[in-house]
């Protein structure tokens, strides 16, 4: 059967840079058996031909009502995929899907009838919300990066932008590449639309979410722009656990070393 990427660069570069961080998040240990998902609104690389394909299976419902996604299509990673073997056979462990005009349910498209993920329903409310304030985003990545992960279980850094200075003043670039820091969630039930409401108040202000003890959701312009974000606040954390390890308590920048910096790059501050 003829792959929907066959003739289509624009849309096969977008599912190959899909692929590529799906391996980056293995090799990482970040998706652990099926761990972490991976949503991106693709209707930009769709054509009329695309638009008119048949459905390979009914329309099922998402739960929600998503009224500004009608008509729009995503690349979804399956439910029970790995990302090891979504880097290797994108289209054979994801789908391409349509949401329905209703804003009520989807139609998977291509290539094959591979269901999505379980927490598509609060991926696709982000996206909901990304066309509700006209935000140019269209990729949102969830993950368990483990030293993030590891420091979400000390409650003292779970208070409001306390981790973000933490992980800033590790080292420069962090603040330069994720200025707006890192949002916390407390712990809610995974896939649940309470932990998409809170995810998508705390978008609000930031680019990267800290569910605690579960993992971060992060969004972007594109898939590696998301991952890209998270990788530097992984960096920062690594800093931080191994100077602990180490024996102790890391100095970090100073605060006016970052106001310096935020200045010098016209960063917020």
């Amino acid at each position: 059967m003829k792959s929907i990427l066959e003739g289509r660069p624009l849309l096969a570069q977008e599912i190959e840079k899909i692929a590529e961080t799906a391996g980056y998040l293995w090799q990482k240990g970040w998706a652990e058996r099926n761990g972490g998902n991976i949503t991106v609104n693709i209707t930009d690389f769709v054509d009329e031909e695309i638009r008119r394909l048949p459905a390979l299976c009914g329309a099922i419902s998402t739960g929600v009502c998503l009224p500004l996604l009608k008509g729009c299509y995503f690349f979804c990673k399956g439910t029970n995929k790995r990302m090891r073997d979504l880097a290797r056979h994108p289209m054979q462990n994801g789908s391409i899907i349509r949401i329905t005009d209703s804003g009520e349910s989807y139609e998977i498209i291509a290539d094959e009838p591979v269901k999505p993920t379980s927490e598509l329903p609060s991926h696709l409310s982000v996206h909901n919300y990304f066309r509700e304030i006209g935000s140019p985003y269209r990729a949102s990545l969830h993950t368990h990066p483990i030293e993030l992960v590891a420091m979400s279980h000390h409650k003292p850094f779970l208070e409001k932008d306390v981790l973000t200075n933490l992980l800033w003043s590790m080292i420069p670039e962090t603040k330069a590449f994720c200025p707006k820091g890192l949002g916390i969630v407390p712990y809610k039930l995974p896939g649940s639309v309470e932990l998409a409401e809170a995810t998508i108040r705390e978008l609000d202000d930031y680019d990267v979410v800290m569910w605690e003890k579960h993992g971060v959701f992060a969004v972007g312009n594109d898939i590696m722009e998301a991952f890209d974000q998270v990788d530097v606040l992984t960096k920062s954390a690594q800093i931080y656990v191994n100077a602990r390890n180490m024996g102790f308590e890391p100095d970090g920048m100073t605060a006016e070393q970052m106001r310096e910096m935020s200045v010098a790059f016209h960063l917020p501050k």
